[in-house]
């Protein structure tokens, strides 16, 4: 099997593609055959050395995949070789074959392409978790959702769009407002030249969001929350403002910190607003919930509310201009990688 391998934190150049033994699944595991690979930010934050949650190099990223299942260990009954599935995982997945838990892999429609089915997992569970199960929208709300032309964001829109009458608010460089507004979004904000508080203030006539949607972190969460309604929730679900350049800056990461606002219980209470964490990489141990989150999503494709929507597919060899890609916020929705090329 042939493998992206992080060799040490630093810029693109440190992603190489090897040759590993093959792998074998264990009781309760299928074997996939890797057609696609999802590139999330959480790849890039551990190729440069700020993810905690990632392995020790040298290390095989990837946190979902779609493919062919060819390999089945013991006592697995709910999928068989040549099922076309996709699947979240433990790293790993930037891959040309991984063992993940059958429980973690679905079957997916015949009409889904692999490309459609790797856009899935990650981008889609997360929009799914924040807005439907952890702080759920309801008709009539205004949701402001950060780099809203990316993945989660797009995803985030199409789940918005399956509740009456939200109005969502979104921030992208102005090249891509005429593709949001397309997909749904009503109102883009560019963030390299309008402040998305005043804005998002003067749409909703001074009365803030009633739910905000933030990856970047660090000092935009307390400008995101000066931005919500009373009764407003914003989502942490990422910290992009981490990342300064294609290496990691220990100032710039302390300065970040610096920046960040900590707010108390009684003081949130006093605000009537909240702020919730949402990281879909600590829920492995609540298999069940995502699997039933990963379940009504795809009965939501079958009846046309939501389709992923890819940007690009390099090839395993092409990783480092992948990343650079995404770092650079080039991307409008999904980023993969075919790892057979």
């Amino acid at each position: 099997m042939r493998a992206l391998v992080n060799r040490k934190a630093g810029g693109p150049e440190v992603l190489v593609v090897e040759e590993r033994p093959d792998v074998t699944p264990g009781a309760g595991e299928v074997r996939v055959r890797v057609k696609r690979s999802g590139l999330n930010f959480a790849d890039i934050s551990a190729r440069v050395g700020l993810y905690p949650d990632a392995p020790k190099f040298p290390m095989v990223m990837g946190y979902e995949v779609s493919g062919v299942v060819d390999g089945v260990g013991a006592g697995v009954t709910s999928l068989k070789d040549g099922d076309r599935v996709t699947s979240m995982c433990r790293f790993g997945g930037q891959a040309t074959m991984i063992c993940v838990p059958a429980s973690q892999a679905r079957r997916i429609p015949d009409a889904m392409s692999f490309d459609e089915a790797a856009a899935l997992p990650v981008n889609y569970l997360t929009a799914y978790q924040m807005l439907f199960w952890t702080a759920p929208i309801r008709p009539g709300m205004t949701v402001l959702i950060h780099m809203a032309a990316g993945g989660v964001g797009l995803a985030a829109i199409q789940l918005c769009k399956t509740v009456e009458n939200v109005t969502m608010l979104g921030t992208s460089s102005a090249g891509k407002h005429d593709f949001l507004r397309k997909q749904g979004l009503h109102h883009p904000i560019d963030y390299r030249t309008q402040d998305y508080v005043a804005e998002t203030m003067r749409l909703t006539d001074k009365r803030g969001a009633d739910r905000i949607l933030d990856a970047l972190g660090g000092k935009d969460w307390e400008r995101g929350v000066s931005a919500l309604r009373s009764g407003g929730t914003l989502y942490a679900f990422g910290w992009a403002n981490m990342i300064d350049g294609e290496k990691r800056s220990l100032l710039h990461v302390a300065k970040e910190f610096l920046s960040m606002r900590k707010w108390s219980p009684m003081e949130l209470m006093g605000l009537n607003k909240g702020v919730i964490g949402i990281n879909l990489g600590h829920l492995w141990h609540e298999g069940a919930l995502m699997g039933s989150h990963l379940d009504a999503l795809l009965a939501m494709y079958e009846r046309g509310q939501i389709k992923p929507h890819v940007d690009r597919v390099f090839p395993l060899s092409k990783a480092g201009e992948a990343h650079a890609h995404v770092q650079a916020r080039k991307n409008v929705g999904k980023v993969l990688f075919d790892v057979e090329a």
